[in-house]
């Protein structure tokens, strides 16, 4: 049996592609059960986020068709369409996959933490429906294990790369203490949501949400203890307000030179740190001009993020180097399993001998033959029962020239610390 790992992700598929290839929560349970049904698949897990769909199936060497025609008929897709973007890796390489994933290095943003939980779910589904067996249950407790180490030993969930925590790392620069400003932010979008989330960790004193739709503001500041404010109580916010970001998707300027310089005044010139994270901006240029207002674009922010890109990519290079040994110790393990099978049957059949060799030896006692004879007899006889077949099967090889027979036979057959007959 063969481990695949098979998908789309962002890297290969426009997201008009994901969307179709993604199962909702409710089609999961039908799609596990028809996957796990399929001929050729043993065990099967399904991941599928807003990035990414990808199987996970020990199936037979020749499966991969078989799954990638499943996954176009359940979708309603052309097969062709897939194979153009889809992506497939066996045994090591799939295991290296699921593991690299797990541990945020295939991600849009390097190092996100959420995709782990997002592992973790698909796992704990699967095992739910019954589509682990061993194989796959390995692999995902060993990719857990792999995953946790990344995190604790590199810095890989550190300096974060978003837009949103650029712009509060670049506000800590003016605001050494959070817990003694107020932030006004304008919009109630991901990007803001993201910003007053990092605010509330740095420790903010107060929040601000001023947004176009009232019951938006109201359920962001809600959410992260803040106040919620129409656009039309800017003005008045503005005169509280030691940090503003805006990020909407109004044509026009939210902020303008005057309705700052108003605020200024009685604010008694007291400083304001801005950033303008939208496109087209929401704080006119001139109010950088203004004494007391430092003002930042978004091109501002790209300073900081490749900042935190580079300390990332030097703890994905340590990451890479954890997950490399972590496959080589899968790797091991899987072949010291794939050998448990022919252990248990050569000592089940040693067994069966000593059995036999034991009942004869208990009769000749039983019969009241001379003990020490008995035991040579029952020596004798299994150390031949035990010889002959090797002793065979190795003439035969040597006949044939086998010599690769002949070497791991040397291997696996003769004790280097063993007494030779010579020594004794």
């Amino acid at each position: 049996m063969t481990l695949l790992a098979l998908g789309i992700n962002h890297k290969t598929a426009a997201v008009e592609v994901r969307e179709q290839v993604a199962f909702t929560p409710g089609q999961l349970e039908s799609a596990l059960t028809e996957l796990k049904h399929l001929p050729s698949v043993r065990e099967a897990a399904v991941l599928s986020t807003c990035n990414r769909t990808e199987l996970y199936c020990v199936t037979e060497p020749d499966g991969e068709k078989t799954i990638l025609d499943w996954l176009g008929r359940f979708h309603g897709l052309a097969v062709e369409q897939l194979t153009q973007c889809a992506y497939h890796y066996m045994d090591e390489a799939a295991a290296k996959h699921l593991m690299r994933v797990a541990s945020g290095l295939d991600s849009m943003v390097l190092g996100e933490p959420q995709i782990l939980g997002q592992i973790k779910d698909a796992y704990q589904q699967a095992r739910s429906l019954k589509g682990l067996g061993g194989e796959l249950e390995r692999l995902f407790q060993h990719t857990f294990a792999v995953a946790k180490q990344v995190r604790t030993e590199t810095g890989i969930g550190e300096n974060p790369v978003s837009v949103a925590y650029a712009a509060v790392s670049l506000a800590s620069r003016i605001f050494a203490d959070f817990s003694r400003s107020r932030a006004l932010l304008i919009g109630a979008g991901e990007t803001i949501e993201l910003v007053a989330r990092h605010l509330r960790e740095a420790g903010i004193q107060e929040l601000i949400v001023a947004n176009r739709t009232m019951e938006r503001a109201e359920r962001l500041a809600g959410e992260f203890g803040g106040k919620a404010i129409t656009l039309g109580d800017i003005p008045q916010a503005l005169e509280r307000a030691d940090i503003v970001i805006a990020s909407t998707a109004s044509p026009l300027p939210m902020l303008g030179k005057g309705m700052v310089e108003r605020a200024l005044k009685v604010r008694r010139r007291r400083p304001i740190f801005m950033v303008d994270i939208a496109v087209p901006r929401d704080i006119e240029p001139q109010v950088g001009e203004l004494d007391d207002v430092f003002l930042y674009t978004v091109d501002d922010l790209q300073e900081v993020i490749e900042e935190n890109r580079r300390h990332r990519q030097v703890a994905a290079n340590q990451a890479e180097e954890l997950i490399a040994l972590g496959v080589e110790h899968w790797l091991h393990e899987r072949r010291v399993r794939g050998a448990g099978d022919l252990i248990r049957r050569y000592r089940e059949q040693g067994e069966a001998l000593r059995k036999a060799s034991e009942e004869q030896a208990i009769a000749q006692l039983a019969r009241g033959e001379d003990p020490e004879k008995v035991i040579r007899r029952l020596t004798q006889q299994l150390t031949n029962k035990l010889l002959h077949g090797p002793t065979l099967r190795l003439r035969e090889a040597s006949g044939a020239e086998r010599h690769d027979i002949i070497e791991a036979a040397e291997t696996l057959l003769l004790d280097p610390a063993a007494p030779s007959q010579d020594s004794q």
